[in-house]
């Protein structure tokens, strides 16, 4: 019998609280079998991250999720300052550091502005692909497949319907893993920055 595969998401939201999308995602997500929403903001206020216990849990996982709301254009605070600490050179990258490679890499994050502000004529003047490569080199440089992102524009303003589906996607797609089309189709000795 094989052993099911294990999915760790990186939740990391500053003010819980006042969300209107990533909650309702994490809530979701923990429902789901094999699925373990670890909430940085919760365990470690203090910013005082346990290495080894974190390197422990991604040793773990198949499927590595970062979910968060995206601020200034990249992660919160505390989940940067979880990969400056947590994602050492030796183990997760660099000579010996191969503890993630092979693992799968998933953004799943919430924008403020809506999918029309991030055009060339919007307010923040590019595409949202153009500030990804910071997340598609980190999964390179670890050695991961990189994963198409699971985008919600506008968080603040979408209707309930279209919040509601979007996170029933997101539990459908947990809960299907690693049973996706695009895995299922991928060459994994392919190279890993798709978009």
């Amino acid at each position: 019998m094989t052993k099911p595969p294990q999915i760790l998401i990186l939740y990391a939201h500053p003010t819980p609280h006042h969300s209107r999308a990533n909650r309702r995602l994490a809530e979701a997500a923990a429902k789901v079998p094999n699925v373990r929403v670890h909430d940085l903001y919760e365990l470690y206020p203090d910013f005082h991250i346990p290495v080894r216990r974190e390197q422990a849990l991604l040793a773990q996982a198949d499927l590595i999720v970062f979910q968060h709301p995206v601020q200034w254009y990249s992660m919160p605070a505390l989940l940067k300052q979880w990969v400056d600490s947590v994602f050492t050179p030796g183990w997760a990258y660099g000579p010996g550091g191969n503890a993630l490679r092979g693992k799968d890499f998933w953004l799943v994050a919430t924008t403020g502005g809506s999918d029309h502000s991030y055009q060339a004529e919007g307010h923040n003047l590019f595409p949202f692909s153009a500030f990804l490569p910071p997340f598609q080199q980190t999964a390179q440089l670890c050695g991961m497949r990189w994963l198409p992102p699971h985008l919600l524009f506008g968080a603040h303003q979408v209707s309930q319907q279209a919040l509601a589906a979007h996170i029933d996607f997101y539990r459908k797609r947990l809960a299907s893993y690693p049973n996706w089309p695009e895995l299922l189709t991928t060459d994994t000795s392919t190279s890993l920055t798709g978009s």
